[in-house]
């Protein structure tokens, strides 16, 4: 089974412990980044996205960049995206319906969304700040893609790996990312079994010396 169908059957909260105890703490976007859809999950490998914001721009310029971040968008890929702007949204409906269909995992944005209520209906998973209905034409273009990018102080590079859930979004190095899983899913086994040794009736204290997570 690959990385990113094994972490979908896994939570933050526990990718995050695992990093932390391999000396990762810095791993979580900032906690106003959420779903659209809360209880939605999202998995997989990044594709990083970087943006430019600039009040004057020409129209034209500024809707052709976007229409090729999304011809250019791998399939199979998690979109996080530095917009550099709380002004605009950078994903809507139509994006968001073209990304669906190309194959596209998802998107995570340091930033805003609009068309909530038609993302919300078409189930592309979709985790921003806030929502706005103003748009990126004028305003905002594309500086690069698949360079790294820092988001909350967190750098993310092409590659890494991110799981996204109502608890909030962790990142994964790409060279970590192996052990970090197999780390969480030996914790999830464990925590199985304390689980069923407290329902029976263990004591709290008991079952921690026992197991060593609570």
């Amino acid at each position: 089974m690959d990385l990113t169908k094994r972490l979908e059957k896994l939570y933050a909260s526990a990718v995050y412990d695992a990093l932390r105890a391999m000396g990762h703490d810095n791993c979580v976007l900032p906690h106003g980044i959420a779903s659209l859809n809360p209880g939605q999950k999202l998995a997989g490998e990044i594709f990083t996205i970087d943006g430019h914001f600039e009040v004057g721009q020409d129209d034209y310029d500024t809707l052709l960049s976007w229409a090729t971040v999304l011809s250019k968008a791998p399939s199979g890929k998690v979109l996080v995206c530095q917009p550099n702007t709380y002004e605009v949204a950078l994903m809507g409906e139509l994006s968001s319906e073209v990304l669906k269909k190309k194959g596209v995992r998802g998107y995570i944005v340091d930033g805003a969304a609009r068309d909530v209520s038609f993302i919300r209906e078409n189930q592309f998973p979709t985790f921003c700040r806030f929502n706005t209905p103003k748009d990126i034409v004028g305003r905002w273009k594309a500086k690069s893609m698949g360079e790294p990018i820092d988001i909350g102080g967190v750098t993310i590079a092409s590659g890494d790996y991110v799981l996204a859930d109502i608890d909030g979004v962790v990142v994964i190095p790409r060279l970590m990312a192996e052990e970090a899983v197999r780390a969480t899913e030996t914790k999830a086994r464990t925590e199985t079994d304390m689980r069923a040794a407290l329902m029976e009736g263990m004591d709290p204290v008991d079952a921690f010396k026992k197991f060593g997570v609570f």
